[in-house]
């Protein structure tokens, strides 16, 4: 495999993780700068570089050099605790965290997240294009549909399949300082029967 090659399958590992240049560069304790030049082709990264830099995608070093473009896999392993804290819709300012459970998947038609809640100032409705399943893990929630006025307490086990485009928002329990869940976007144009 020639650098261009390297360079091209760096950079497509990346896009198709939704994650920044600035992302993989503070990931990787790299600057932003050295990993446009990677991308760029303008330099040749050591062994160590790319070890750093295929830690921080969350692949195999083999996925960087992957011939044809092929850095899809089968299957991927992970862990609960492997979860990559995403900054999202200015959760922390709302007392939301977000953790990618899948980013190290190339290709994937699903989203998992762990997302944890803490005490904070609600949040606006928010809604998305794809659906969504939710289970709550731990604590006590009430999930909002549509309007303030509709809403269903949650305790733990309980679930929640969205279609796309329906208005929610989620705010912690009366006396419960903290919750986290599992949430699951499907790729919008994934058929499922």
């Amino acid at each position: 495999m020639n650098l261009l090659e390297l360079s091209q399958n760096i950079r497509k590992i990346r896009i198709e993780q939704d994650m920044t240049v600035e992302q993989l560069a503070k990931n990787s304790g790299f600057s932003k700068g050295f990993i446009s030049q990677v991308e760029n082709f303008r330099l040749t990264p050591s062994l160590k570089a790319l070890t750093r830099i295929a830690d921080a995608l969350g692949v195999s070093m083999s996925m960087l050099f992957a011939e044809d473009g092929d850095t899809a896999s089968q299957y991927t392993f992970g862990n609960l605790s492997d979860g990559r804290e995403l900054d999202r819709d200015n959760g922390e300012e709302h007392g939301i965290r977000y953790f990618s459970l899948a980013h190290r998947h190339i290709g994937r038609k699903m989203d998992p997240f762990v997302i944890e809640y803490t005490p904070a100032s609600p949040r606006e409705f928010k809604f998305h294009d794809t659906e969504e399943f939710f289970i709550l893990l731990e604590g006590e929630i009430k999930y909002f549909l549509c309007d303030n006025d509709t809403h269903r307490v949650m305790r733990p086990n309980d679930t929640i399949y969205l279609k796309a485009n329906v208005p929610h928002r989620v705010e912690l329990a009366p006396g419960c300082s903290y919750a986290k869940g599992l949430l699951i976007y499907t790729d919008s144009a994934l058929d499922i029967d």
